[in-house]
This record gives structure tokens, C-alpha cells and sequence, in this order.
């Protein structure tokens, strides 16, 4: 194994940077993967200067202003604050795209020392444990690895950054980045976990439903993409199962047809782009705890937008089964994030992405005008943590009424809360699949109808409005996201 030094060197480049920080990481997950399958057949334990190896790598930002604070209108890869920014990272090699979009402006545009070094954060072994099936039959519990090894440290990993929660003035060094090492890897295990496919699958462009048959209109626009649109090079289903662009269309459905998808509590499906900027879909299932079990996890790739794209209940005797709500407010009553987002904290649209829905909406449907405004309507999405709201329609009119809330759901402000607080764009177009409180339900038969009519045009628009979005990528990170206290990694 190469000999590395813990010393901290000075780096002139991105890519020097990143290229340290990887051979660092593989140094260190080596060591302790070694280590860990050596004591799983022998006992033998690592000594400490074993054990010193099993670090993180980290990068340190220098950042001394002289004279005046260079001007930009970038929602990120600035300094604001002279003095020491670090972060530890995990992964280098997969963020490496990442990474050097955060670190080519900020060398260009600001007079700073880089550094990459290995830091004092110990690398917990199982996230060096790829299966699992080395751990079988081995005897050793888990008790006795955490002994040996290191082990998760949850006090480690949390949100205190993007919380608000970090003491800036007495930080030294400061954040770089919104989240850690032992952050990062503790989600990438919970991806797998929830989704069924590796976390490296995962595209920037991210649409977020609750039903199913979203996924089936998505594995059908992705096979006619693998082959009319050389952009795209292959689909991964739930199981790592992959779909290439050289398949028939025989063999590409026998696949599918073969897939397990739910044994996985929020499977993933992904449209892979040659260019890294693919579009992933994920089916979350009902309710404000999944989105956010999933967004808290999705947010450390650093997405450049997640949309909600689902049902919701129409409030408004004017409103059509079928007809489209584009969310411009969010009157949040999940209550699953008061402690650390109160419900009185306003959620900004995003103009971007607010102009990319309805550019895409009239394109797909071909409607404009007033033809389009009866089809899709903006206006506030009222997100319960109950699905039986409907029960307490006394006490909740009031609230509704004042808030002019046109539809209801289970999962849009909770993902709105959670862009904006995690620092991933957002956006919310849903389809009034019926209507509670004028006694249109949904009964089997009509049921049936509205989704085969609906979902597949449904599906066309959030995917078109990804791609608008695409297209200005330069305007799409915004500064109503960054507070006062911000890293410079975005």
C-alpha cells in the first residue's frame, strides 16, 4: 500500500484537488477494508497505526481579502468572510463533477489558498462494507466490529449547517460545504436501502411522485429516449437492473417485466445521460415522512432541482378532474419539520422554475391563453400529515379559506420545505385526481380512465420543464436560498 502523508498540501487547481482527495479516500477505505476482512478470518485486531489510516480526507480554503470583496451575483462558489472554510469528503471520485464546479470559480474569482490533507474524522467501517456478505457467517456481531473499528457516530452527522444551528462566529475552521463526510456516506447508505439501486445511479435532475403509474409512463418514455435521443445511454430499474441502448425492445421489456421492484420501499428508476445530466424518477408513496426520509437523503448529491409530480384533491367548485395545479405557495400542515423550519417561514417560488412548469405544461398540451388557464391553475397546495383530513372539515374550512388554498396533498410542501431548506431547487405541478369536498371521489371505473388519460401527458410536462431547466442551469441556483451564514460549496 503506497505510503500517504496526513500533511496538508498545497494544491494550484481543481483538479489537482480532487485528484489528491480521491487517492486519499482509496488509501484510507482500502486500509480498512484490508484490516476489516484480515480480523474477520484471523482476529487479529489493527494496531494504531493501522487505525491512523482510517480517516477521511479533507480540503481546506484559505481565503485572505485584500482590498474590496470581488462582485458576484452567484448563489454560490464565493467567499463572503476572510479566513479558514474546511470540509472532509467522502466519495471524491463520484463528486468529482461537483467538486470542481465549486472549485474552478472560486480559484478564478477570489484570492485563495487550497489545501487537501487527511483530517481527524475516522471513516466508520461499515460504510467500507459494500454487500454486507463478508459480515455472514462470520461469527463477530456488530457490538464487538464497533469495538475494533470505527463506528458510526450519529452526534457526527447532522444538519446543524443548514439548520442555522452552527456557531459561525466562533468556527474555526468554517464550513465549506452544507454537509460532511459522515453525513454524505450515512445518506448514500440510505439510498440503496430505500430506493434498490446505487446511489452513484442517481441523476441531478430529479422527479419525485406518489403512484406507481408514473413509473410505468417513465420506463416507456425511457425506452423510446434510449433509442430516439443519443444523449441517453442506458435506464437502471429497482435491483440495479440495467437497461442498454443496444437491447431490443423485446429483450429491454422481458426485463422489465422481471423486475421486483417492491421489495424496495421507494424505488428509483433512471434515465442515464451520457452528459451526467440525466433525469431520475423516484415513487415516494403517500405522505410528508417518506418525502422527507428521502429528500434528507437525496440532498447530499447536490441535485440541481427536484420536482413533485403527483395528485392532489382539487378544493375549488371550478376545477376539472384532470386539470393541473402549479404550486405558488404552500400552506404546510405535515408538521414534520416545525422544530427546525416553523410553518410561518414563507417559501419563495423559484421563477425559474415556476416559468419552466408552465412553459412545459403549454407545450405538451398545446394550450394557451385561456384555453391553458382552464387547465392549469397556480395558486396555494394545502400538504396534511392526515389523509382523513376530510373528517375534520369543520375546524379545518377556516384555515383553508383564509389560506386560499386550491388543492390539498400529502407530500408537495413538505418537498418545497425541504428545497428550500437543504438548498435544492423545487417545484410542485400536480393533477386533480378528485374532488373531496364536491363529492367527486374516486371510484374504480372513472379512476381507471383519469390515470390512463392523465399520467402519461402528466409525466411529459415535469420531464420537458427538467429540460427547460436544463438549458439555463447558469440561473437556476438561486440566492433566495443562500442565508446570511453560507458555505461556499453550494
Amino acid at each position: 500500500m503506497p505510503n500517504v502523508s496526513d500533511a496538508f498540501v498545497r494544491v494550484h487547481s481543481a483538479e489537482e484537488a480532487v485528484d489528491r482527495l480521491a487517492e486519499l479516500h482509496r488509501h484510507a477505505t482500502s486500509a480498512l477494508s484490508q484490516s476489516l476482512k484480515r480480523y474477520l478470518k484471523t482476529r487479529s485486531e489493527p494496531d494504531a497505526i493501522e487505525t491512523s489510516q482510517f480517516r477521511y480526507p479533507a480540503l481546506r480554503l484559505t481565503y485572505e481579502c485584500h482590498g474590496e470583496v470581488p462582485a458576484s451575483t452567484r448563489a454560490y462558489a464565493k467567499v463572503q468572510t476572510p479566513g479558514t472554510y474546511s470540509v472532509t469528503v467522502t466519495h471524491p471520485e463520484a463528486f468529482r463533477g461537483y467538486l470542481l464546479d465549486q472549485l474552478r470559480p472560486l480559484l478564478a474569482d477570489f484570492n485563495v489558498k487550497l489545501e487537501v490533507g487527511v483530517s481527524d474524522r475516522y471513516i466508520p467501517y461499515p460504510y467500507v462494507v459494500e454487500q454486507g456478505d463478508e459480515l455472514a457467517g462470520s461469527g463477530v456481531t456488530a457490538a464487538e466490529l464497533a469495538r475494533v473499528f470505527p463506528s458510526t457516530d450519529l452526534a457526527l452527522a447532522s444538519d446543524d449547517v443548514a439548520d442555522g444551528l452552527y456557531d459561525w462566529e466562533h468556527a474555526d475552521p468554517m464550513p465549506l460545504a452544507l454537509f460532511d463526510a459522515a453525513r454524505v456516506d450515512f445518506s448514500l447508505r440510505r439510498l440503496v436501502h430505500y430506493t434498490g439501486s446505487d446511489w452513484r445511479h442517481v441523476q441531478p435532475w430529479i422527479l419525485l411522485t406518489n403512484y406507481h403509474r408514473y413509473v410505468d409512463q417513465f420506463v416507456r418514455h425511457g425506452l423510446e429516449q434510449l433509442h430516439a435521443d443519443g444523449r441517453f445511454v442506458r435506464m437502471v430499474l429497482p435491483g440495479n437492473v440495467t437497461i442498454t441502448r443496444q437491447m431490443s425492445e423485446e429483450q429491454a421489456q422481458t426485463i422489465i417485466d422481471g423486475v421486483i421492484w417492491h421489495r424496495y420501499q421507494m424505488p428509483a428508476y433512471h434515465l442515464i445521460a451520457a452528459d451526467g445530466h440525466g433525469v431520475t424518477l423516484i415513487n415516494i408513496g403517500v405522505g410528508p415522512s417518506n418525502a422527507k426520509n428521502i429528500t434528507d437523503h437525496l440532498a447530499v448529491l447536490r441535485p440541481h432541482c427536484w420536482l413533485m409530480i403527483g395528485h392532489c384533491g382539487g378544493l375549488r367548485q371550478s376545477q376539472t378532474i384532470g386539470d393541473y395545479v402549479l404550486a405558488h405557495a404552500y400552506m404546510r400542515r405535515d408538521g414534520i419539520l416545525d422544530r427546525v423550519l416553523p410553518p410561518h417561514i414563507p417559501l419563495p417560488a423559484l421563477a425559474e422554475v415556476q416559468q419552466a412548469l408552465q412553459e412545459a405544461a403549454a407545450s405538451v398540451t398545446g394550450d394557451r391563453g385561456e384555453a391553458l388557464k382552464r387547465r392549469l391553475r397556480t395558486g396555494t397546495v394545502l400538504t396534511y400529515d392526515d389523509r382523513n383530513w376530510e373528517l375534520r372539515w369543520a375546524q379545518e374550512r377556516p384555515l383553508i379559506n383564509l389560506s386560499r388554498a386550491v388543492a390539498v396533498d400529502m407530500e408537495s410542501g413538505t418537498i418545497a420545505a425541504q428545497g428550500y431548506r437543504l438548498r435544492v431547487p423545487y417545484g410542485t405541478l400536480l393533477c386533480v385526481s378528485d374532488k373531496p369536498l364536491h363529492s367527486e371521489i374516486k371510484l374504480p371505473g372513472s379512476a381507471n380512465a383519469f390515470y390512463e388519460r392523465a399520467v402519461s401527458q402528466h409525466l411529459k410536462i415535469g420531464i420537458a420543464a427538467l429540460e427547460l431547466l436544463r438549458s439555463q442551469l447558469d440561473t437556476l441556483h438561486s440566492r433566495k436560498l443562500r442565508s446570511f451564514d453560507e458555505p461556499p460549496f453550494r
